[in-house]
């Protein structure tokens, strides 16, 4: 007599799942970078599962690598191959979720006008794509495809470039793409829908432009970002909220300019932080991912003059005795010509008889220090802490307290002198 074999805890839990997996359909579909698509799907009731995979090339198996290398080929020539898109496999009950209902929220979810590209991810593998198993999901993604088009054509919207295609060549992502979101609170994802509502679906909200006139048409710069959006809030935490910069700055929710204004192009991804000049834009910077020096580098490049570009960004020195502010004996503080941040106050301030704006110390935090070994020399670099410029070079022949001597170059100061 063969003894009943006596199953595991966990796999007794997951019989009950085991007839909606039976009664389940499947759809893939691409929407850009995969992990915003897993969560975004994951969503919407009657979804069981959301898998992160590959789908639609030429080969038969990929991984992530593959795919990116083959992508870096296409783009510079050197392969006529059909790349994978990045893909998410979604399971669906449908006695509980239609495949119409499944695929609205596909498309309310991402900008499906974008061809190769969704936000801030460029490439073929980025397309958005439909890759049905069968006739009626292809009869659906036409259908539900044509629906959409109207209403993205009376909001002023391109016609949709999604690819509608047999499901080719299929391949799970690998683990560590699966639930990236849940993981990885903070993930970087370009995945933000256009707002316009499916047919006969609600109407979404869409945040009212910025009034024209509460900004500075001189000089303006607007932070364009989106709520669901943790680059933004990165923006927000680690610059929004210290700033001192001359430049103006207001953010929006909103995709439009304010009224009037204009901008060079379509925004595609968030946060975009746009210059304008008399009501028109002069410079973008799309994106952030932690990198505080390079959006200063941007801003400084629209803001200062070519000399001061030099020393900041090209360790260049003004002539002795031709920069800025040497004679400046007013109480005050001398700032970063960028971010506006303090540098070093007046009374730190000395004649060296060097011909440069001669400190011998700064404001505390402001600068950071680093070896410099060019012009066959070996000093000491000074540079702004929040802009990452270069400012001088810091010597031990000042005068007391502490015997340095911060030798600055003029012209990349700004002076603003004490409230009277």
């Amino acid at each position: 007599m063969i003894r009943p074999t006596i199953l595991p805890a966990l796999l007794l839990a997951l019989l009950p799942l085991a007839p909606a997996l039976a009664a389940s359909e499947s759809i893939v579909l691409g929407m850009g970078c995969f992990w915003g698509a897993e969560r975004r799907m994951s969503e919407i009731p009657g979804v069981l599962d959301v898998e992160s995979g590959y789908a639609g090339g030429d080969a038969e198996r990929v991984g992530y690598r593959d795919v990116l290398s083959l992508e870096r080929q296409i783009r510079g020539g050197r392969s006529d191959a059909r790349n994978h898109a990045e893909v998410v496999k979604v399971t669906f009950d449908p006695a509980r979720v239609s495949l119409e209902r499944v695929l609205i929220g596909f498309w309310e979810n991402h900008d499906p006008t974008q061809g190769d590209r969704q936000g801030n991810d460029i490439g073929s593998n980025y397309r958005s794509a439909i890759y049905w198993t069968d006739a009626d999901q292809r009869a659906v993604a036409i259908e539900t495809r044509d629906a959409y088009q109207q209403a993205l054509s009376a909001a002023g919207y391109g016609p949709i470039t999604t690819e509608i295609a047999p499901l080719s060549n299929y391949n799970r992502a690998e683990t560590y793409h699966q639930d990236y979101l849940t993981k990885n609170p903070d993930g970087y994802c370009g995945l933000g829908g256009t707002r316009v509502a499916y047919p006969g679906e609600p109407a979404k909200p869409r945040p009212q432009p910025l009034a024209a006139d509460a900004l500075d048409r001189d000089r303006q710069l607007i932070v364009f970002e989106a709520e669901d959006c943790p680059y933004c809030k990165a923006f927000r935490t680690e610059v929004l909220a210290h700033w001192s910069s001359d430049v103006p700055v207001v953010t929006t929710f909103s995709s439009e300019p304010p009224s009037g204004w204009t901008l060079a192009k379509t925004l595609f991804a968030t946060p975009t932080m746009v210059l304008f000049e008399d009501g028109r834009e002069v410079a973008r910077y799309t994106g952030y991912q932690g990198d505080k020096e390079r959006f200063w580098k941007w801003l400084g490049f629209q803001i200062l003059t070519p000399e001061q570009q030099k020393i900041a960004f090209e360790q260049g020195t003004e002539r002795a005795f031709t920069g800025s502010h040497l004679d400046e004996k007013r109480p005050g503080v001398f700032v970063d010509p960028i971010t506006g941040a303090p540098l070093f106050r007046s009374d730190a301030k000395f004649d060296s008889g060097t011909g440069w704006p001669s400190f011998f110390n700064p404001v505390e935090g402001a600068i950071t220090l680093q070896e410099d070994r060019s012009h066959g020399m070996r000093r000491i670099e000074v540079r702004s802490a929040s802009s990452g410029i270069h400012l001088g070079h810091v010597f031990n022949d000042g005068p007391p307290p502490t015997g340095k001597r911060y030798c600055i170059n003029g012209n990349v100061l700004t002076f603003v002198p004490d409230p009277e």
